[in-house]
């Protein structure tokens, strides 16, 4: 049997990567020949081509696409075996890179950051805060924290918690414009969109049944806080997450509406890479995120151990 030409994937990532030839020798130090022929005889073995190659641009091939995702796991894989195997006789140390959603990770994340690096002091976090939804292999990250429902992919994913949300606005707009009384009445009003909760609102209540609709209004934004101005000012209603409403119910700049109708608490989920395989000082903050992100959080956040959890990562 014929074993896989394992330098020739990893020089096919660094291409990648680099998006060129030099750049990718450059990186790894080799020479640009070396690289080149490489690539050649990867391309030989698999019989198809993998860039199309022109005097100014280089561009993955269709069959050369989804190769180099499994190019860059064959590359991960075997540095987490190294770093393991190193890992076993030493305390955990080196960087890891942690991504998590702006809000959210201002005010639950960096706390805990801050305590775990006092804890492991030969750690160093990178830690990167937006709202985007961030390809975290191409990117290189080692643990993500994401809100929301999750697409298919070959991530790995734990469900950590649920988080609450709230139906709110400001009493000048609830007293200029009415207050709801069932969900339905929302149609009749100025809705303020928070893009990271998407699709339609769905509501619950005992004995009722479950009422889904799509309010509109004069305001969307991917950021919670941005819509936060707004909401105070008496432009609207919006439904976002206690973490960022918590303060504002407790000294009445907003106000909670619909109390009987529950809408479904959204998810926190914890996210790798799809290797099983990793470093001891991402073990050591996965351990410690999934343990101090299962409390309760102001209100804001449902404990796990009430909620299903998803394929364990």
């Amino acid at each position: 049997m014929r074993l896989p030409d394992l330098e020739a994937w990893a020089i096919f990532a660094a291409v990648v990567d680099a998006r060129s030839f030099s750049g990718a020798a450059e990186s790894i130090g080799l020479s640009k020949a070396t690289v080149s022929k490489a690539v050649s005889r990867l391309e030989a073995q698999l019989g198809q081509s993998l860039f199309h190659r022109t005097s100014r641009r280089l561009a993955l091939t269709e069959a050369g696409r989804p190769l180099a995702e499994h190019a860059r796991r064959i590359v991960a894989e075997a540095r987490a075996a190294e770093e393991a195997a190193r890992d076993a006789a030493s305390t955990p140390a080196g960087s890891v890179r942690l991504a998590a959603p702006m809000s959210f990770g201002i005010a639950n994340v960096a706390p805990l950051v801050a305590d775990f690096l006092t804890l492991h002091p030969g750690i160093q976090i990178d830690l990167h805060l937006s709202d985007a939804r961030i390809d975290i292999v191409a990117e290189g990250f080692d643990v993500a924290l994401r809100i929301g429902d999750l697409a298919d992919s070959s991530l790995r994913a734990r469900r950590l918690c649920g988080i609450a949300t709230h139906i709110v606005a400001a009493p000048a707009y609830l007293a200029a414009s009415g207050t709801p009384r069932h969900p339905s009445d929302l149609s009749q009003h100025r809705v303020l969109g928070y893009s990271n909760i998407p699709g339609p609102w769905h509501f619950r209540k005992d004995g009722e049944p479950e009422v889904t609709l799509r309010p509109t209004g004069p305001l969307i934004a991917n950021s919670g806080d941005a819509l936060v101005p707004a909401l105070v000012a008496g432009l609207g209603i919006a439904r976002l997450p206690g973490f960022i409403v918590g303060p504002m119910l407790s000294d009445g700049r907003l106000v909670a509406i619909l109390p009987d109708w529950t809408p479904p608490p959204i998810g926190l989920h914890l996210l790798t890479p799809p290797s099983p395989l990793r470093p001891q000082r991402v073990e050591a903050l996965i351990a410690f995120l999934s343990q101090n992100l299962r409390d309760p959080c102001a209100g804001a956040v449902l404990p796990a151990s009430d909620l299903p959890v998803s394929a364990d990562a």
